[in-house]
């Protein structure tokens, strides 16, 4: 009886062993999955894919160091415009942006004073013509002794200060614009216009007409475009990773696909309140969409190198560590850590961090995140 029981005993016991050999099989297996790199598509799932496969290339990567900056004029291509001897304003066409040429009139203006400026001038004019001839006479008559030097030489002070006032008030209204040549008695210059002493465009009008301005007022201020220049503002690490000659491009935030060429012509040598240096570039070309004031964005590459890169697209983001797939064949992929470098133009410089060698290794350019959904799920 003994026997019959031990022998029963033997038999459940082994069918319970076997039973527990088949339910552990399925959990070793998930394990192997789980801990595999490995991942295996079918042509079903490949056709519905855009993996493409190729090799890494040797590109030249730069780090690109994005500054702000906005377009800027030199103080010799901004000019304000004002009165030399004040006035009211009589005539304007003038609105901010319309286009000035060189000696165009852009206003004029008339006062009283002008008038009896010209008065002054003619009446000092008629006054040395007459000294002038009583220094003659006085001098005709010291030579034969007839008069003393004594009043020759009062005749000649009061010649030269005549003259003086003379040159003075012709200067003046020289200066105000009014040609003292063909002054007469009998008619006077009312007005005087203010000219463009440059070719471009109106950037203020800041009075109206009618209105009297004094000659410390700015009335218009006008800009020459053609030499405007990009002004950025870098931080003082940065500065010593540029140099003058050095190209970048930069363009408007909200038109990032109009790029424009530029190269650092000056870099200043102090530093402003907000701990930033004054970098200024010079555009390759004259575009006159550039407006005084518009903010842009450049980018400037410096530390550039030749090295292995992949298409962004290559490369994968998992649990804080950079990846790429190595292609075995058509259908199987491993996951490969890498250390990712510089990206510039839709590349990015890697370096495996497995020995692989990527001149020689096929990889996956394109769609790799597919291949990560695949592996997450399989895992799953």
């Amino acid at each position: 009886m003994n026997t019959h029981i031990y022998i029963i005993t033997l038999l459940l016991t082994s069918v319970f062993m076997v039973s527990c050999e088949s339910k552990k099989a399925p959990e070793e297996a998930q394990t192997e999955v789980i801990n595999s790199n490995l991942v295996t598509l079918t042509d079903a799932q490949l056709a519905n894919t855009h993996i493409k496969t190729g090799k890494a290339s040797t590109k030249n990567i730069a780090t690109v160091l994005k500054v702000n900056g906005k377009v800027d004029v030199p103080p010799q291509n901004m000019v304000s415009i004002s009165a030399p001897m004040g006035g009211y304003l009589k005539q304007t066409s003038l609105l901010p942006g319309m286009h000035v040429n060189k000696g165009q009139v852009l206003a004029t203006l008339e006062d009283q004073q002008y008038i009896q400026m010209q008065q002054s001038f003619l009446s000092s004019q008629v006054k040395v013509n007459v000294l002038n001839k009583d220094y003659q006479r006085q001098l005709e008559l010291n030579k034969e002794q007839a008069s003393s030097d004594k009043v020759m030489q009062q005749a000649k002070a009061a010649l030269d200060q005549e003259t003086v006032n003379m040159n003075a008030l012709k200067a003046t209204l020289q200066m105000i614009g009014i040609n003292t040549n063909g002054l007469r008695s009998n008619q006077y210059v009312k007005t005087v216009s203010l000219k463009s002493p440059i070719d471009g465009y109106v950037s203020k009008v800041n009075v109206n007409i009618g209105k009297y301005v004094t000659p410390s007022e700015v009335i218009f201020d006008l800009i020459n475009p053609t030499d405007i220049h990009l002004n950025l503002q870098l931080f003082e690490k940065d500065i010593s990773r540029l140099s003058v000659g050095q190209q970048l491009i930069c363009y408007a935030p909200s038109h990032p696909e109009k790029k424009y060429h530029c190269q650092i012509i000056l870099i200043s040598k102090d530093v402003n309140a907000n701990k930033t240096i004054d970098v200024h570039c010079h555009f390759s070309e004259y575009d006159h969409t550039l407006l005084p004031g518009m903010y842009l964005t450049a980018e400037i590459e410096i530390n550039a190198y030749n090295g292995l890169s992949v298409p962004e697209q290559a490369v994968v983001f998992f649990e804080g560590t950079h990846y790429i797939f190595v292609a075995k064949d058509k259908y199987h992929f491993t996951l490969s850590a890498v250390e990712t470098g510089e990206n510039e133009n839709g590349f990015i410089s890697v370096k495996s961090l497995e020995n692989i060698d990527f001149n020689t290794t096929d990889i996956v350019l394109e769609d790799a995140y597919t291949l990560l959904m695949k592996l997450k799920n399989t895992e799953e």
